[in-house]
């Protein structure tokens, strides 16, 4: 369910590294659990992200979430399909629901962060 081209953090987040770019968005576990996700805060393009540190967040029928940076790096893109209509988040959560674009100042940190298989044993011990 985990596709793996991509590596995963403790907070439901997601990275897939191609070429000098990141993508980043939250998991099917992450979207399953807020539940309709109703809005999506994301910072502008240009902003620089910190690996581990809030850099938007998410809010559904249920709650409000933090979202936090998997690498760090400076915003190249916005998916404006997911600040326009959040609700994409639920419906394609590894595909068009993705977040942000990422020029990586270090892409190395994904290296130290779960793949698609220890993610899955992580979300089914909590």
């Amino acid at each position: 369910m985990n596709p793996d081209d991509r590596r995963y953090t403790q907070e439901h987040e997601w990275v897939r590294i191609e070429g000098d770019l990141a993508t980043i968005g939250i998991t099917h576990h992450a979207q399953h659990q807020l539940g309709d996700v109703v809005y999506v805060d994301l910072p502008e393009v240009g902003a620089t992200l910190n690996q581990h540190q809030p850099f938007g967040s998410i809010d559904s029928v249920k709650t409000a979430s933090d979202l936090f940076s998997p690498i760090s790096g400076e915003v190249v893109e916005v998916n404006s399909a997911v600040t326009d209509d959040p609700a994409v988040v639920n419906a394609d959560p590894f595909g068009q629901g993705w977040m942000l674009r990422v020029r990586p100042s270090d892409p190395a940190e994904a290296d130290a962060l779960m793949t698609a298989d220890q993610y899955g044993l992580y979300t089914q011990e909590s």
